[in-house]
Formats: C-alpha cells, structure tokens, sequence
C-alpha cells in the first residue's frame, strides 16, 4: 500500500523507532526497513542512515526506543531574582546577569523579552 501523496502522518519519534524494531525483529534489512516504512508512511519519514543506526543498537541488545537523557544547562530561572537584578542595575548586561543565575544569556534575553524588558 503506497501513501497518497495528499496524506500525511504525523509520527513521533518514538512511534517510527518502534516501526524500526519490527522491521528489525521480521529480520529485515535497514535498507529494506527505511522502504517499506517510507512507502507506507510517507517517503521522507526516515532516512536510511538514520534506520542503519537504530539497527546496530538494536543488534547490540539496546532496544531503548526513548530519547536519552540531554546534557545542558536548564532554561528555568527565578523570575523573581531575575526581576530584582533588572531593577537594581538596569544596564547590567544580559551575560552578566547570566552568569549570576547560572544560565545562559540567550535565556535571559528569552525571558527579558517576556517580561517587556527589551
């Protein structure tokens, strides 16, 4: 069953990794894998390196389909701290007052913006 051009389906990405591991379980190939879910789903869903990837996990014994854990700095700020920072400087740059919250200041500016304070 080829998809009518005119449909599209909405996959997360966890549901297109648990086609993946069926494909994977009826023994089948990446390749073949990425044609039979991109001809019955829609044709750019998923590449073809992407699918070689999941294969080898899978072929490694790791059937996780969740997404891991990301590193990084968390977005959440103290609004309050922040708002007492603006009013007591101002001009205090937006790194600056960053690095006081332990944030980045692409954050800050996010919530300056919020806060009509830009």
């Amino acid at each position: 069953m080829d998809v009518d051009r005119e449909t599209e389906i909405n996959l997360s990405r966890r549901e297109i990794r648990v086609l993946l591991l069926y494909e994977f379980f009826l023994g089948h190939k990446a390749t073949e894998a990425t044609n039979n879910i991109c001809r019955t789903m829609g044709q750019d869903i998923i590449s073809t390196r992407t699918a070689q990837r999941w294969f080898s996990r899978f072929d490694n014994g790791d059937f996780e389909l969740d997404d891991s854990p990301r590193s990084g700095r968390p977005t959440e700020i103290d609004l309050d701290q922040l708002k007492q920072l603006i009013e007591d400087d101002p001009r205090l740059a937006t790194r600056c007052v960053a690095k006081q919250l332990g944030c980045s200041h692409t954050t800050i500016e996010t919530h300056l913006n919020e806060l009509g304070k830009t």
